[in-house]
């Protein structure tokens, strides 16, 4: 598979721009796939997909990994693209959940995109657990899918172990693994394909998720002698990975036991300091950037530069702060981080009460969505002689 270099600006220029080629100012980032891009007919533009899981408010490593890049992607993005952005609910029941607090985190959620400047005019913002077309995609797609596919895929062992506080992944085994779980790839492709999904921004964690998309895509269109799938294209966002506050050699997630291990959207800044203040780092004085002795400062000096809008390396940023001792290092970390959030806060709390509002978005948004999907899921059907007589 070849690599395609691509020059954008800050974040994510015209993806429309790419049935060419993309090639403007600014940061460097990489479109892995084969070296044609796919692109749909003229004037009907790209399909750029991406979902989230409604496990709880976003936090900071959401923001800056995902979602921000989301609001770019949307703002940039040619008026002929189509954007689609979801909770993936369906995701979400492959662990065991509350309803009450499922159903409260699905809400939350959207009023959370909404506050960062997900624009529900602009892009098409739902509930993936409202449109049933994908469960039915998934279903088909579990039936053309290899399960040695889904077994060389140990992402699942990594959701267990959190979930179970366990110290390791060694401590996780196939009898803690259901079904849903280990398939739970399959339905991220049937997210993607049902949109006929041209671009996917995923992080450096899910490659190997899209490239099962990619496959899938492929099987379908060469058993069915048909183009029914665009095969999807990788975007890898510019963020890093930001790690968790108290064990800095895992992701930071919403599922973690220990809520000092994150920081969330709606952490006032009193939260955000204590927080910040408590994370793990370690006993040498000097700060430098050094992930792989050093993961503790180092993920705060990734936060760091990424809450200043990406501009600043953070070595760079080590070496700045070499000096100084942690306590004023961490107090900048925390100024940074209220500076970046801060407003998306206040905005939350705005429109959370506006239930009303949020369920009419939440039902406008699942129609619009359901739309494309069934025309998707009759192409499909009718390839595989299971549309109506």
């Amino acid at each position: 598979m070849s690599l395609i270099r691509t020059y954008h600006s800050r974040y994510f220029t015209s993806l429309a721009a790419s049935r060419s080629s993309i090639a403007t100012r600014g940061q460097r980032i990489w479109l892995e796939g084969t070296c044609h891009l796919h692109t749909t007919k003229a004037k009907k533009g790209n399909t750029i997909f991406s979902g989230i899981q409604p496990t709880g408010i976003p936090h900071l490593g959401n923001y800056l990994g995902a979602l921000s890049n989301w609001v770019d992607m949307q703002k940039n993005a040619d008026p002929a693209d189509t954007i689609l952005y979801c909770a993936v609910g369906y995701h979400a029941i492959t662990l065991p959940q509350n309803p009450k607090t499922l159903r409260e985190d699905r809400k939350n959620l959207l009023a959370s995109l909404i506050a960062i400047g997900i624009d529900p005019q602009r892009s098409i913002l739902f509930h993936q657990d409202q449109v049933l077309e994908h469960a039915e995609l998934a279903w088909i797609l579990n039936c053309i899918c290899p399960t040695g596919k889904l077994q060389r895929m140990t992402t699942w062992k990594s959701k267990i172990a959190v979930a179970r506080n366990a110290n390791t992944e060694d401590e996780v085994n196939e009898s803690h693994l259901n079904l849903g779980l280990f398939a739970y790839p399959v339905l991220q492709a049937a997210d993607i394909l049902l949109y006929k999904t041209n671009f996917v921004p995923v992080g450096e964690d899910q490659q190997q998720h899209l490239e099962l998309t990619r496959e899938l895509a492929e099987i379908f269109n060469r058993t069915t002698r048909s183009k029914t799938f665009p095969v999807p294209q990788h975007i890898i966002a510019p963020a890093k990975r930001i790690l968790s506050l108290r064990d800095p050699t895992q992701k930071m997630s919403k599922s973690a036991p220990n809520v000092k291990s994150r920081i969330l959207l709606t952490d006032d800044y009193s939260q955000i300091t204590s927080k910040i203040r408590s994370a793990v780092t370690d006993s040498i004085p000097e700060i430098y950037y050094d992930p792989k002795s050093r993961p503790g400062v180092s993920n705060l000096l990734t936060i760091l530069a990424a809450c200043r809008g990406g501009s600043e390396d953070p070595q760079v940023l080590g070496n700045y702060y070499g000096a100084k001792n942690h306590s004023d290092f961490k107090q900048d970390v925390a100024g940074a981080i209220e500076e970046r959030l801060g407003p998306a806060r206040e905005e939350y709390f705005r429109i959370q009460k506006e239930d009303a509002w949020l369920q009419t978005i939440a039902e406008q948004g699942a129609q619009r969505a359901r739309d494309i999907a069934q025309q998707t899921m009759k192409q499909v059907k009718a390839k595989l002689g299971l549309d109506s007589l």
